[in-house]
């Protein structure tokens, strides 16, 4: 006699008692919550399906497309400057020119850390915060990087 439910369910799945399920093989369909109010669990679905999120959620995605677009921007003007240096161009306007791409960077930063600011106030849970963003750090890992 089994003395756990373990012992009891792998004694059923030696016997094979498993094998014959419906779905066997497929991807489970977790689409309900069932931790969702059920009167607006049709609700949710519409939304859903609609292409809807939370606004917290979707505040989140725009800080992070932003940010990829700030990186993208300035990994492209340092790329800039480091081979306009090695052509031997005119350094001191291509460093001014770096120097300008910094700047605005970091205002794209001190905007979305504002916003960053905005939407941890929104965010449920301390979990879903996202830190901010430290232009140095993010100025450092384009240059180590690119």
């Amino acid at each position: 006699m089994p003395n756990s439910i373990d012992e009891i369910i792998q004694r059923a799945m030696q016997e094979g008692l498993f094998d014959n399920l419906p779905g066997k093989g497929k991807p489970l369909q977790l689409d309900e919550n069932p931790h969702e109010d059920a009167e607006w669990r049709t609700a949710y679905h519409i939304l859903k399906s609609s292409g809807f999120t939370l606004p917290w959620i979707e505040t989140l995605r725009e800080i992070e497309a932003t940010l990829e677009s700030a990186r993208a921007g300035l990994r492209c003007a340092w790329i800039w400057q480091r081979d306009s240096l090695i052509k031997a161009d005119d350094p001191a306007w291509i460093k001014s020119e770096w120097q300008r791409a910094v700047d605005q960077f970091r205002e794209e930063i001190s905007s979305l850390n504002s916003r960053i600011a905005d939407y941890n106030l929104q965010a449920p849970s301390a979990r879903f915060q996202r830190p901010k963003i430290i232009p140095d750090q993010e100025i450092q890992n384009i240059q180590n990087n690119a």
